[in-house]
């Protein structure tokens, strides 16, 4: 593969999307790296994603959405913080002030305002400005993908899923890209529970491109949420040779099947492909999507009462650099149930500590903002359970369980928390935590019937006695 195919100066102007440069080169390029992020694949044969950015920077080092896009795509990763990442800080910064230095168009300088609110942390405002280029520019893909990763980080997805109903009419069949937005809309729509919608549109964007990896996610999501176990194995396993060349993605999809493993009780089949795919995958490139699968099989895993040996510590190897990130909530529980697996309490001391400081003063970041009311309480409800006084984890879970959905993540990675709360229920001696147990289990078989791994859970409580 080769640029040739990409879309120059003329192509984005002519389709009402004109880029503020004159280097053909820079646009094709930034259309290599728009198509590499929206299909969750590196294409080698022209550098992949991280070598198409370099190549267009030495095209145009000026291109001001070059360096929107490669900057976004950093901040949008998690996997560092500009608070701390003095590189990353000085490419907002220059972007920033590129922008000021020279015209571009006013879609343009949105994206750059956008890019630096999302720098700063403020999550919701940086939403608004990108839905606000969408309202002008529907085919504004990055401004789309942007926009869902923004509602992903806050567990907004009914406002997900409208913003891309709100631009699919515009959107025509022989628009590069255009089927991965059905995907992409199948994904709020099952975060909504429109399942059938959900797979409908899914299998559209399938008979188009089979590689879809994110319609694929998204069939195993209501697999998932449906519990229909065997049919989300079958599924994944049949597409596997679609799918997993998308590198991007290919370890979250591995651990969905895992977590299907675990619903049937395979355990060995769970930690074996947590072996061979999601750590494996995870050591080479730390993405924090991987990071957090690979955490929560684990925790998982224990939860079921299995043994994972030494794979906590291997796991905090790499998560140990990421203690004082705090970029997202999310992220901080998940390297806390690596820091506790690994009975590393000066390290999960240290992570609590930082988060509490950060959350004196938010000063606009939506994540420090939500850790002092639920940031904080459901990271000392890990110590908590860690250390056995599993009453206490009750106490400070139940009352904000509604709220866990504020710090992202989909409903299926949220589920690790549903399960700690029925697990620390049950192991309570508090009686009244054990019948909230089983209240919560009758709840949890109205929304999940004939689950496997809900049923082991009533087999517990069964042998519990008021």
């Amino acid at each position: 593969m080769n640029t040739l195919s990409f879309r120059d100066c003329q192509a984005w102007k002519a389709e009402g999307l004109p880029l503020s440069t004159s280097s053909n080169e820079a646009c094709k390029l930034y259309d290599a790296s728009l198509t590499q992020f929206v299909t969750w694949r590196n294409f080698e044969s022209i550098g992949g994603l991280e070598g198409c950015f370099s190549a267009m920077e030495m095209a145009d080092p000026y291109f001001v959405m070059g360096h929107v896009m490669r900057t976004g795509v950093e901040l949008v990763g998690t996997t560092t913080s500009p608070r701390l990442n003095q590189h990353l800080a000085s490419a907002v910064r220059y972007t920033v002030e590129l922008a000021k230095s020279q015209y571009i168009t006013q879609r343009e300088r949105l994206h750059v305002k956008a890019m630096e609110l999302f720098a700063q942390g403020n999550i919701p405002k940086a939403s608004c400005v990108w839905e606000e280029i969408l309202v002008d520019y529907p085919t504004d893909l990055l401004a789309l993908i942007f926009a869902n990763s923004g509602y992903y980080f806050m567990g907004a997805f009914t406002q997900m899923r409208d913003s891309i109903a709100r631009v699919l009419p515009h959107w025509k069949p022989h628009m590069p890209l255009s089927s991965y937005l059905k995907g992409m809309y199948a994904f709020g729509l099952l975060e909504t529970q429109f399942y059938d919608q959900s797979e409908k549109w899914a299998m559209e964007s399938l008979a188009v491109v089979p590689g879809d990896a994110w319609s694929i996610h998204s069939i195993a999501h209501i697999y998932d949420m449906k519990v229909e176990v065997d049919k989300g194995l079958k599924f994944l396993e049949s597409r596997e040779k679609d799918w997993q060349v998308c590198d991007m993605l290919a370890g979250h999809n591995y651990c969905h099947w895992s977590l299907f493993f675990i619903e049937k009780g395979q355990y060995e089949s769970a930690l074996q492909m947590y072996d061979t795919e999601i750590f494996r995958r995870f050591k080479v490139t730390g993405s924090m999507l991987e990071m957090s699968d690979a955490s929560s099989v684990l925790s998982r895993l224990e939860m079921e009462g299995v043994s994972v040996k030494d794979r906590w510590r291997e796991l905090l190897q790499i998560t140990l650099p990421h203690t004082d990130d705090h970029v997202s909530i999310f992220n901080d529980l998940h390297f806390l149930m690596v820091s506790l697996g690994a009975q590393e309490d000066v390290v999960s001391q240290r992570l609590l500590e930082g988060l509490q400081e950060l959350a004196k003063a938010p000063c606009g970041n939506y994540n420090h903002e939500l850790a002092g009311s639920v940031g904080m309480p459901l990271c000392q409800a890990l110590v908590e359970y860690q250390g056995g006084n599993y009453g206490r984890t009750v106490e400070l879970m139940y009352p904000i369980r509604y709220r866990l959905v504020e710090l992202g993540g989909s409903s299926a990675q949220r589920d690790v928390f549903n399960q700690l709360l029925i697990h620390a229920a049950l192991k309570s001696g508090n009686k009244r935590h054990q019948k909230l147990g089983r209240c919560l289990l009758v709840e949890r078989e109205a929304m999940r019937p004939n689950s496997p791994l809900t049923n082991r859970l009533k087999q517990r409580a069964m042998a519990l006695h008021d």
